[in-house]
C-alpha cells in the first residue's frame, strides 16, 4: 500500500505507532513536519507525481460532525491535506473523541487559505458568507503563512443547512485558495477516549 499521511498531533502518534510495528510504509506527506516525521521513522516517502492513486489518507480532525462532516486546517495544513485526501481511494479519520460536534463551527473557526495579493480585499468580500474573518498571527504576533506561502483567515461558521453549497460558494471567491470543509470525504472515523476505547464514526444522511 501507499498512504497518505495529513498532519497533526492525532496523525503524528499514529505516523509514530505504524513505525513501531517495523513493517515497511510507503507514504505521501500533506506537511512538511509530516514529511520530517515520516523520513526519520524510516518511511518512504513519495511525491504525488499523478503516477498512481493513493490507497488510503490518515488524517486528524478540528471538528467532526455526525455526517461525518469536518472541520480541518487548524495546524495550517488544509490546503496540502485536501490535495492528499482527494489522491486517495479512501479516508480515514482519527481524533479525540472531544471533537465531536453537533454542529461544524460550534467549538472552532473555519480556516480558510487565502493568497496574499489583496487579502483584505479578499476578506472583505469573504464577510458576505462567513461573518469576523480574523488574520492567524504566530504565537510570536507575526503573520502565519502556510507551507505554499498563503495566509489563513479564521471565520465564525454559521448554522446553514446546506454545508456542502457554502463551501462551493467560499471556494468560488477570487483569492480563496482552500477551505477547511471537508464534506463527503471521510469514509470513517475512529475517536479515541481517555480510557483507551475507540469509536467508529460511519457517515450518516
Amino acid at each position: 500500500m501507499t498512504i497518505g499521511l495529513g498532519s497533526g498531533l492525532a496523525l503524528w502518534k499514529t505516523l509514530a505507532l505504524l513505525a513501531a510495528r517495523g513493517q515497511p510504509v510507503r507514504a505521501a506527506a500533506a506537511s512538511a513536519r509530516t514529511d520530517e516525521l515520516a523520513r526519520a521513522a524510516g518511511f518512504e516517502v513519495v511525491e504525488l507525481d499523478g503516477t498512481f492513486e493513493l490507497d488510503l489518507a490518515i488524517d486528524g480532525a478540528d471538528e467532526v460532525d455526525p455526517s461525518l462532516g469536518l472541520i480541518k486546517g487548524g495546524g495550517g495544513a488544509l490546503l496540502r491535506e485536501k490535495i492528499v485526501i482527494s489522491a486517495a481511494r479512501r479516508f480515514v479519520v482519527v481524533a479525540e473523541a472531544l471533537k465531536r460536534v453537533e454542529r461544524l463551527g460550534q467549538t472552532f473557526r473555519l480556516p480558510v487559505e487565502v493568497v496574499r495579493f489583496g487579502w483584505r480585499d479578499t476578506r472583505r468580500r469573504l464577510t458576505a458568507l462567513l461573518p469576523d474573518p480574523e488574520q492567524r498571527l504566530r504565537d510570536d504576533g507575526e503573520t502565519y503563512v502556510t507551507d505554499e506561502g498563503h495566509l489563513i483567515l479564521d471565520c465564525e461558521l454559521p448554522a446553514v443547512p446546506d454545508l456542502a453549497a457554502l463551501a462551493r460558494q467560499v471556494k468560488q471567491i477570487p483569492g480563496v485558495v482552500e477551505h477547511g470543509l471537508f464534506i463527503g470525504m471521510a469514509s470513517q472515523a475512529l475517536l479515541g477516549h481517555p480510557d483507551g476505547s475507540v469509536e467508529t464514526l460511519e457517515p450518516r444522511d
